[in-house]
């Protein structure tokens, strides 16, 4: 997912070098959702991992 984000913003930073704002723009919008639930995976993941099994 990280990976995924990371291809987005460098798609989205030569988009907006080369000068095509509007597809620079949905690429950052779409690697900082992708960011977004990346966070969210990796947070749920922490709290489930220290659960103390029973």
């Amino acid at each position: 997912m990280l990976s995924w984000a990371i291809t987005f913003l460098i798609i989205a930073i030569v988009a907006a070098v080369l000068g095509f704002g509007g597809i620079a723009g949905t690429a950052a919008g779409i690697a900082k959702i992708l960011f977004v639930v990346f966070l969210v995976l990796f947070v749920i993941s922490l709290v489930m991992g220290r659960r103390p099994r029973i």
